[in-house]
Order: C-alpha cells, then sequence, then structure tokens
C-alpha cells in the first residue's frame, strides 16, 4: 500500500456557484490508477464524489478526464503523488461528469445503401477504415480542440467520422459536403487531438487531411488556398518573393568559426528563405559559433506542407523528389530545420535516406558555447508542429534558459497552422489574441518561439517583442563579447 494526496475539482450546479478544488489522503495499492483512488475517495472518505466510469479497462472512454491538465483515461493512468484530478474541458453535470450528450449525437451514422446497390468493403476500403475505427467516443480529442473554442467546427472526433464513412461502401451519405460545412477547413492540424486520444488516431493525418484531399477534387478547396498552391507550382514557394531570398544571400557552404563538431545540410523553408530572414541569418552565426558547418542547397524548393494540409496533392510528389535529391546528391547525412511546419513534414510525411534534426535538436545534441546572461524575463511559445509534430519541447527550453529567465505559460495553439491563418483568418485571428491573453500574464518582457509561422502571427497579437530561439541566443553571445570587450580594455 502507498499514501497519496490528490487534490480534485468538485463542482454542484445546484449549490456550487464556482467549482473549487478539495484535498484527498488515501491509501491504495501500488500501481494503482486514477480510478482506483477516485474509487477509494468515493467509498472511504467521501460518499458525494460524482465520477463516471464502466469497463476499467480503457475500452468504453467513459471515466476521461484530466490529470495535471492533460486528458487521460481514469482507468489507464497510474496515480501518482501530488496530482490535481480535473473533468474534461466540457459543460461540466457535477464535479468530473461532464456533459457527453451534445458531441456524441452529432457524430455521424452510417446511411445504408438500399439492397440492390449494397457492396461490402473490399479489403484495401477495410485497411484503410482501420485506423479511424478505435475511438471510443472518450471525446478526450473534442476537449483539448482549440478550433471548437473560437469556432462553430464540430470536432475531431466527428471528423474522423465523417472519414471514415466516407471510405465505407455500404454508406450513402455526402460526407464530405458535410464534412466542409461542419468546420473541415477551420483544423488548425495542432496535434493535440492526436497526443490526447487513448487510442491514439491520427485524426489530423488519417481525417482531415485525408477529407480535406477529397474535398480538393469536388472543387472545395479555399481560394486562398488555391492561390498558394499555384504559387508554389509557379515559383516553388509558398511566399511571394519580395527581395533578395535567404538562398542567394547565402554561400552554399557556411564554415564554423573553430574546429567543426558535425555537417548538416539546412533546409531553409519558405517564410526562413523569403520572409522571416533575419531569423535565419541570426541562427546561421550561433551554428558558426558552435562548430556547425552547415550546406544550404540552392534547389530546395518548398517542402510541401501548405499543400498537404490543405489537400491538395497534385504536385507533392515531385516536390518530396526534388528535396530528397537535392540533399542526397551531396551525400548529406542528417538535414536541420528551423521551421516547425517544415521539420514535421520531413519526418513525417517524407521517406528520406537521410536524418531530419530541429536546429533545437543539433545544438542540444552537440552542445553550444556558454552565452552570457541577459537581464530579461522571457515566456516561450510551443509551437504545435515542434512540440506535438516532433516532440521537440525541452530542446528549446535548454537553450533558453542559458539566456533569460523563463516563465512557463499553458502550450496552446497561436492559430497559424493548417492553413487557417490564409484560409480562415478570423479564427486565426481569435486564436492569436487567445495567445495574446496568455503572454500577457506571464508578465515577460518578451515572448521566444522556434517557428517562423509562430513568430510572424503572434507579433499582431502581442506589444512585446516576438524573436527566435536563435536570435536570443546569438543576444547572448553578443553581450558576452562586449562583456570580455570590456574586461580586456579596462
Amino acid at each position: 500500500m502507498k499514501e497519496l494526496n490528490v487534490m480534485i475539482q468538485r463542482f454542484n450546479p445546484k449549490t456550487d456557484l464556482q467549482p473549487h478544488f478539495e484535498s484527498y489522503t488515501v491509501q491504495v495499492n501500488e500501481g494503482a490508477r486514477v480510478l482506483h483512488v477516485l474509487h477509494a475517495i468515493h467509498d472511504e472518505i467521501d460518499p458525494t464524489l460524482s465520477y463516471r466510469y464502466c469497463c476499467g479497462s480503457g475500452q468504453c472512454g467513459s471515466c476521461a478526464l484530466r490529470v495535471d491538465g492533460e486528458p487521460v483515461l481514469a482507468c489507464m493512468e497510474e496515480a501518482t503523488d501530488g496530482i490535481t484530478i480535473t473533468p474534461l474541458n466540457l459543460p461540466i453535470k457535477i464535479d468530473l461528469m461532464v456533459d457527453l450528450i451534445p458531441k456524441i449525437e452529432a457524430i455521424a451514422s452510417l446511411i445504408p445503401a438500399p439492397d440492390n446497390m449494397f457492396h461490402l468493403p473490399a479489403k484495401a476500403q477495410i485497411d484503410e477504415m482501420k485506423p479511424l475505427r478505435d475511438c471510443i467516443e472518450c471525446l478526450a480529442c473534442v476537449s483539448v480542440c482549440p478550433a471548437m473554442e473560437v469556432t462553430n467546427f464540430l470536432g475531431p472526433t466527428a471528423m474522423r467520422q465523417e472519414m471514415r464513412l466516407a471510405l465505407d461502401p455500404r454508406d450513402t451519405g455526402t460526407r464530405v459536403t458535410d464534412a466542409v460545412r461542419d468546420g473541415l477547413y477551420t483544423c488548425t492540424s495542432c496535434q493535440a487531438c492526436f497526443l490526447s486520444c487513448p487510442k491514439k488516431i491520427k485524426i489530423p493525418a488519417k481525417a482531415i487531411e485525408k477529407l480535406r484531399a477529397l474535398a480538393n477534387i469536388q472543387g472545395f478547396t479555399l481560394p486562398r488556398h488555391l492561390e498558394v498552391a499555384a504559387l508554389i507550382e509557379k515559383t516553388g514557394r509558398s511566399v511571394p518573393r519580395t527581395a533578395e531570398s535567404f538562398l542567394e544571400k547565402m554561400d552554399e557552404v557556411i564554415e564554423p568559426h573553430g574546429p567543426i563538431k558535425a555537417t548538416v545540410g539546412f533546409f531553409v523553408g519558405c517564410m526562413y528563405n523569403l520572409r522571416q530572414q533575419q531569423s535565419a541569418l541570426d541562427a546561421m552565426e550561433v551554428l558558426r559559433r558552435n562548430g556547425i558547418r552547415v550546406i544550404i542547397p540552392k534547389e530546395q524548393v518548398c517542402c510541401g506542407s501548405p499543400l498537404i494540409r490543405t489537400g491538395q496533392l497534385a504536385i507533392t510528389e515531385t516536390l518530396k523528389r526534388r528535396n530528397i535529391d537535392t540533399f542526397r546528391c551531396r551525400g548529406i547525412d542528417t538535414v536541420m530545420t528551423m521551421c516547425a511546419g517544415c521539420g514535421s513534414t520531413l519526418k513525417h510525411d517524407y521517406i528520406t535516406p537521410f536524418k531530419v534534426m530541429d536546429i533545437n535538436e543539433v545544438l542540444t545534441q552537440f552542445g553550444i558555447e556558454p552565452p552570457a546572461r541577459l537581464s530579461v524575463k522571457a515566456t516561450y511559445h510551443d509551437p504545435c508542429h515542434l512540440m506535438r509534430g516532433q516532440g521537440v519541447k525541452e530542446e528549446p527550453r535548454q537553450i533558453i534558459r542559458q539566456v533569460v529567465d523563463l516563465v512557463e505559460m499553458p502550450a496552446i495553439c497561436c492559430g497559424s497552422g493548417g492553413g487557417v491563418k490564409s484560409g480562415m483568418p478570423d479564427e486565426a485571428a481569435a486564436l492569436g489574441r487567445r495567445r495574446g491573453e496568455e503572454i500577457k500574464k506571464t508578465g515577460a518582457d518578451i515572448v521566444i518561439t522556434s517557428c517562423p509561422f509562430c513568430e510572424y502571427h503572434i507579433a499582431s497579437h502581442t506589444k512585446k517583442p516576438v524573436k527566435n530561439v536563435m536570435t536570443v541566443l546569438l543576444e547572448g553571445y553578443q553581450e558576452k563579447d562586449r562583456q570580455e570587450k570590456k574586461a580586456e580594455s579596462s
């Protein structure tokens, strides 16, 4: 047996004006799950505690709640000392029980074909449906979806079902049309639904993007997304050229100032090539200072992410082949990205003969020269395609903490991904304002991030300077140089 202290959010709408927390100390067996803790509290301490459960084996989804802010199944999550248990971010009925019915009722049902048109799915169709059939309707994904908080988006599990039915020859519903009506293009591809899903259903990749591809064939693609696709096909870039590009400014090989620790190829990305160039220039100086030799092939083009996310797949294979061949022909075995979206695309949508690493991973792996500390309080925005898409969370923080004092804030989507900023600007602005409010709460002097889209978008929704991790690190080096020069001259 072990003793655990837990905090549980309580709320009875009949007697309470607002939710409040109560603390409990319980004795449970080693390895006990959160559900066992709730049972112990209910049976031994407080029989008024309300929560749901059914199967107790991760198959029904009824016991979904949040532990330390993250959605989990209570029957599967191991309980640890000091945890905080709260309901899903849905309307509360009482305590840990939320109202599931409206969202579940919105999930589409199969509309069967008449007997004379009935066809069983072929094996290939069954295989394509399989990744979408495991949903247990726990609504963990719905509880974390940022789009649903600012739009009328029906939600990730509804989109999952629309795609599952679209693949089923027994169904006669207008699934693509329904998905467009229900907010298909409001998904920011933030991946929060996938990470919260106890069954790890890849809703953005297996449902949203697939539905958008079908929608593209049927002529539903948003006008602004069509414009971006036309620009990529014409120029190889998703951003219009307004000045000399980063690729034009730089030599193909950037040698470090001292001994070579490693050689990487640099996949620049459209934003750093044509819009956020200073961040990329700062990064090159940081890499030179830290012994990283950088090869920058000039033939590289857009990674295809804006097309893949919006379902426009006609030229994506051509883009992939060109980019892969560009780095492969130079014998490059590690390709470095700075753009979170490019990095996630190269890691998940490409099959590459080389390793792909984010710049924060590269510098953390090979080590950095210690910078001087700056008298600045900063907060860090986790880019969705870096933290959730690539699992890179601690590496940028390890770098940042060496330069400035870091104040954390909730990791929420800023609204710039998934084609939302270009195609649904009002939604992007609403999510940007929400990000700006969280920044303000931190009292930070600056905002740091590691994605050009986040840099560009967040800057419109905060009065604080928004800087790239590499820019802040370079400023630490510049301050170190000033201090050393001052010491030499005194």
